[in-house]
């Protein structure tokens, strides 16, 4: 097999969470052009169908459905819906997520546990549920979406549950790898920096964001969300099926000064 061969998923299914916008839309469709079927299971079942619609463009199958990653029925509905219509599970990328900004002391209870729920448990129920598939099959890739609020504090915003449960999901996905790596699973995380999303783009215009968030980029700019795609398409592929229990840092250096 040649090397650009094995960047190719011709005959996979792929599950993105929380896909129906953002980076998780932006992956799914390097997915989609590598060659998967796509799943698109999101909060917003409209816009994860309109997502689909789109990527179904590109020839490939696609299916989109309403769900909440941190519903454990939900999840296992989810799982079992994929695998009946698009015919299996190979490659899992658990993107949804939230974010609540509040000082530490000022944070409700409620708010921790939500951030909590979605961006841990979400990511544990839907690797938990896939790898009921892809154990008996004996193989498949998993891949979630932290931070590099995982490994450096944000600033100026206060987000403790977020940098604590992003953070979380990296230890999360090296104990997942370590288990499942003898069986076929791998499992590998990126995380990402500061990137020009839709929800991100208005703090890009209010200079106590930009002036923290992009003058502390090295690279001086906003990631863009195709510029995840190559990433997710890599660690979904056999080009790195050595390569488990890792994260990638894509933050234009943010994490290094």
């Amino acid at each position: 097999m040649g090397v650009i061969d094995k960047f190719k998923l011709d005959g996979r299914v792929a599950v993105v969470t929380g896909a129906a916008q953002g980076l998780g839309r932006a992956m799914a469709q390097a997915l989609a052009e590598a060659g998967a079927s796509i799943a698109i299971p999101d909060i917003n079942g409209d816009r994860a169908q309109q997502a689909a619609d789109e990527i179904a463009a590109l020839g490939v199958r696609t299916l989109a459905m309403t769900c909440d990653v941190a519903d454990r029925s939900q999840v296992s509905e989810m799982v079992a819906q994929v695998r009946n219509e698009l015919g299996g599970l190979d490659i899992l990328v658990n993107n949804a997520g939230i974010v609540r900004w509040a000082p530490a002391e000022e944070m409700s209870w409620e708010d921790w546990q939500d951030v909590i729920r979605v961006n841990v448990g979400g990511v544990f129920l839907c690797s938990q549920a896939a790898a009921g598939h892809m154990l008996a099959e004996g193989r498949g890739s998993i891949i979630n979406i932290a931070s590099m609020s995982a490994f450096i504090i944000n600033h100026p915003q206060a987000q403790t549950s977020y940098n604590a449960s992003k953070a979380a999901v990296v230890h999360l996905t090296k104990s997942l790898a370590a288990e499942w790596a003898a069986r076929g699973i791998r499992v590998n995380a990126i995380a990402p920096g500061y990137m020009n999303t839709p929800m991100a783009r208005p703090y890009f215009e209010q200079s106590q964001y930009w002036d923290n968030w992009i003058g502390r980029t090295p690279m001086g700019r906003p990631g863009e969300p195709e510029e995840l795609g190559p990433a997710v398409v890599f660690l979904a592929s056999d080009a790195s099926s050595f390569m488990t229990g890792a994260t990638l840092i894509i933050d234009g250096g943010y994490s290094i000064w």
